[in-house]
């Protein structure tokens, strides 16, 4: 459909679960009269109207009609999403914030009836600012808190990550595996043979660099590393301090620079 040259387009969405109508009478007949009046009376002309009958507001998964309702926002079909109100759109804060930030990258405004929110405003537009510092906020709150937790299970000794070749995690401790020996031949076979990373990552079914990420862990050590830290594991060592010193200085004699990730 073309933009009219005077009016803006406005998408409704509605949504009722059969429990919700049956208790509360609220109607998709009732909400499509009330934002039908309301986004006329605000000057837009109607796109389309998406219902979800019958369906739950948990996960946007599970309603078809939102699914396409977002597709066609972000091909800019439309100017403006009407609902009737917040918990029609989402129950979940988190899905709420991540579908209005969408809809501030694609310029499409947001309006709840019910709940007196619109961005087609300047108070509306700082709204729009207020919720999405709240999911910067909660973003970097989250990832404190992850840090946070990493690092105080490196400080124990745990592992923070799946585990390495040679060990499998067992009641969250890294124990080691039935081919933890493969991980000792493939550290002598590299100090002490004239094999070049390519032929050595091939016996043992690594890439090159993946290779090189085994030759660099030190958690073969028996230590762990989080954000360049190095802790004592509680976990067994599988190579000594002194092979793995040889292997370095061998590595950097060849001019094998670690990976980053190492």
């Amino acid at each position: 459909m073309i933009q009219d040259a005077i009016n803006p387009l406005a998408a409704i969405y509605i949504r009722v679960s059969t429990e919700e109508q049956a208790k509360q009478g609220i109607s998709l007949s009732a909400q499509q009269e009330a934002l039908e009046n309301y986004s006329k009376a605000m000057g837009y002309k109607i796109y389309k109207f998406y219902k979800d009958e019958g369906k739950s507001a948990k996960d946007i998964k599970g309603r078809p009609e939102m699914r396409q309702l977002l597709e066609d926002a972000e091909l800019r079909k439309f100017q403006a999403i009407f609902v009737y109100k917040l918990d029609r759109f989402s129950r979940s804060l988190k899905d709420l914030i991540e579908t209005i930030e969408k809809l501030k990258e694609w310029d499409i405004d947001f309006v709840s009836l019910q709940d007196k929110i619109e961005t087609t405003s300047a108070s509306g537009k700082l709204m729009f600012h207020v919720i999405s510092a709240f999911a910067e906020f909660e973003r970097n709150v989250t990832g404190e808190r992850t840090k946070f937790a990493m690092d105080k299970q490196a400080r124990d000794g745990n592992p923070i990550t799946r585990a390495p070749w040679g060990y499998k995690i067992e009641n969250k401790k890294l124990v080691l595996a039935e081919h933890s020996y493969q991980v000792q031949e493939a550290f002598q076979e590299f100090l002490n043979q004239n094999i070049s990373l390519t032929k050595l990552a091939k016996k043992y079914g690594f890439s090159v660099n993946g290779l090189k990420k085994i030759l660099t862990n030190q958690t073969y050590l028996g230590k762990v590393k989080f954000d360049k830290q190095i802790h004592q594991g509680v976990h067994q060592a599988l190579i000594s301090s002194t092979l793995f010193n040889h292997v370095q200085n061998k590595l950097e004699k060849l001019g094998i620079k670690p990976p980053t990730s190492s």
